[in-house]
């Protein structure tokens, strides 16, 4: 059913109010979700929501913070424009955290602010903040509105900038401006707006020159990010045309398969062993379509660097480059793995390097799946792991939380095919879980959803169980509960700082969850978790299971030596994580023929 003030509807009025004008900019973009919480500012805005509820949803959450967050996991999601409103002051503030998290990640989200009447502005009236220096920072675009007719224009304005800026757009609505009679014959630029064009092929020079480079190392790996989306393919063949292997930024999860042989996983800290292995003893680096922020740290300090981005202000920006090339990440494969296959014999071989990888794959593998077996009381981790892997769909969404929860599912959430997931990666705001599940469902109507939280991060947005209650959102809420901020506890334990504001009391989120009106369960042993999830798999409404989990520290594998020598208390060190049967990588090497300067 049309909204009012639709194409159908203005060749029978001439007048509008102009939040309903708005509300038809929105929808001539494609925007079929809007979270918020209403307060008194934006009674105009939400007048016109109201009148759109046929078109346009209206998700009421029960915190703004909440709202923003959803906005964010759906167009991270979706690559579209998401929708989150908060009313004058404290509703503005609260929407804060969730924008920071856009404009970190350039996501484009639009921010609708309420605003007192236009006569109370500049008298200090309630709730009234000076909103534009609070939005000056986060976005790309921030306004005001001052005049009813302008509302529409600037609407479709801060659309077209948080798209092709990549960011938060803020407009501000005064109560007042909202409810004005314009005329209705304001024509948005949805349908005129072209998206960028992001297939940029690199120079055939730069292809070449990375082909050298890559020939002349003799530890070559393939580093890539978000940005390389829709080249594993490309990424694969490369790998064993080159003798490459495959190591992934966090967020470069399931663009390779996560029990392919030659992929390592992410490397640092939110990583297994075999990524941080090579990327420690690579001595070049293929960086395509990543800015990963660790890039400084976690390779070697001699290795060379091909940085392969879109965006020139990325590259070299993280570390030393010998090349950068300016090219869309699949693009460049492309080209360079047709290059490759072009020279056939000429490429310098790197099998060994790749085998020895694969093989530390493989043991890492065997002890993990060693470890997922394990049913000791607390649960470990890897099983219940095991356990998600097992029950999840081929094509489950997971909106994962951060803290410790972003390292176990580095490691073990396999992802792959039709998986994916989402988080808050640079900023980290703990609280990204829930509110993703939510936007998630959403979207994604028919997909399995999870979400996977700690108890510190789960306990910051636990209210907005409501929402997805009120409206059956069929969400498989995960939280471990460790009774510890372990992420930070870990720290504290590296630094050699005493435990300072890291343990947490024990809440019973199953009892939590019931009084939300959301089936709870409390898990205490593997064959509970295995019951449950046989039980919720399917589930058409949202639960909730709270596993009470060790709060034993996962191996710091970025502490992991390459050489057992590098470490004189190695085998202290093995034995306190029990993992004497991992061995250190120098050793495989050597086993290899590959032995380290």
């Amino acid at each position: 059913m049309d909204g009012p003030g639709t194409n159908k509807e203005r060749s029978t009025r001439t007048k509008v109010n102009a939040s309903n004008a708005m509300l038809q900019v929105l929808k001539d973009w494609g925007v079929d979700t809007i979270y918020g919480l209403p307060g008194g500012s934006f009674d105009s805005t939400m007048n016109a929501i109201h009148d759109f509820r046929d078109s346009i949803r209206y998700i009421g959450v029960r915190h703004e913070e909440v709202g923003a967050l959803a906005a964010v996991a759906e167009a991270k999601l979706t690559g579209k424009i998401a929708v989150t409103f908060g009313s004058a002051g404290p509703g503005a503030a609260h929407l804060l955290n969730g924008l920071y998290d856009a404009k970190t990640d350039n996501i484009p989200v639009l921010a609708l602010i309420g605003q007192v009447p236009t006569a109370m502005m500049n008298t200090d009236f309630f709730q009234e903040l000076n909103e534009n220096p609070m939005f000056a920072d986060v976005s790309v675009y921030a306004r005001t509105v001052t005049t009813a007719e302008q509302l529409p224009q600037v609407v479709d304005t801060a659309i077209r900038t948080a798209y092709s800026k990549r960011g938060v757009a803020v407009v501000i609505i005064p109560k007042d401006l909202g409810w004005a009679p314009i005329e209705d014959n304001y024509v948005s630029s949805a349908n005129a707006f072209t998206p960028s064009d992001w297939n940029l092929a690199a120079r055939d020079a730069d292809v070449a020159r990375a082909l050298d480079l890559i020939n002349e190392a003799q530890r070559p790996i393939l580093y890539y990010g978000q940005g390389a989306k829709g080249a594993g393919d490309e990424i694969r063949a490369l790998s064993e045309l080159l003798g490459l292997p495959m190591v992934s930024t966090y967020l470069g999860k399931g663009i390779v398969a996560d029990d392919d042989p030659g992929y390592m996983l992410p490397t640092g800290r939110v990583a297994g062993k075999p990524g941080v292995d090579v990327g420690k003893t690579a001595d070049l680096v293929l960086f395509a379509g990543s800015n990963y922020e660790f890039g400084g740290h976690m390779f070697s300090p001699t290795a060379t660097f091909i940085d392969v981005n879109l965006e020139t202000s990325v590259i070299g920006a993280r570390h030393a480059a010998a090349l950068g090339v300016r090219a869309d990440a699949p693009t460049f494969l492309r080209q360079l793995l047709e290059l490759a296959r072009q020279q056939g014999d000429a490429r310098n071989d790197h099998a060994d390097w790749l085998a020895a990888a694969k093989q530390d794959k493989a043991e890492w593998t065997t002890w993990v799946d060693a470890k997922a077996a394990d049913d000791r009381e607390p649960i470990r981790i890897e099983p219940i792991y095991a356990e998600i892997n097992k029950h999840a769909k081929p094509d489950a969404i997971f909106g994962i939380d951060v803290g410790n929860v972003n390292i176990s599912s580095g490691r073990f959430l396999k992802l792959g095919g039709d998986k994916r997931m989402v988080t808050s990666p640079l900023y980290a705001t703990m609280g990204f879980g829930l509110p993703a599940g939510i936007a998630a469902a959403l979207k994604y109507q028919g997909r399995q959803i999870w979400t996977l939280s700690g108890d510190g991060g789960f306990a910051m947005v636990v209210q907005d169980l409501a929402t997805q209650a009120a409206h059956n959102l069929p969400v498989i809420n995960i939280v471990f509960t460790n009774k510890s901020l372990g992420y930070i506890e870990a720290e504290q334990d590296d630094t050699r700082q005493p435990h300072s504001g890291v343990a947490l009391t024990d809440v019973d989120f199953a009892k939590v969850a019931e009084a939300f009106g959301v089936k709870g369960y409390t898990v205490r042993t593997l064959a509970e978790l295995r019951r449950v999830l046989d039980e919720v798999s399917d589930t058409k409404v949202p639960v909730v299971i709270d596993i009470k989990v060790t709060n034993d520290r996962m191996l710091p594998v970025e502490a992991y030596p390459v050489n057992r020598a590098d470490r004189p208390d190695f085998d202290d060190f093995a034995a306190h994580y029990e993992a004497t049967p991992l061995r250190p990588f120098g050793e495989i090497l050597a086993g290899h023929g590959i032995h380290l300067g």
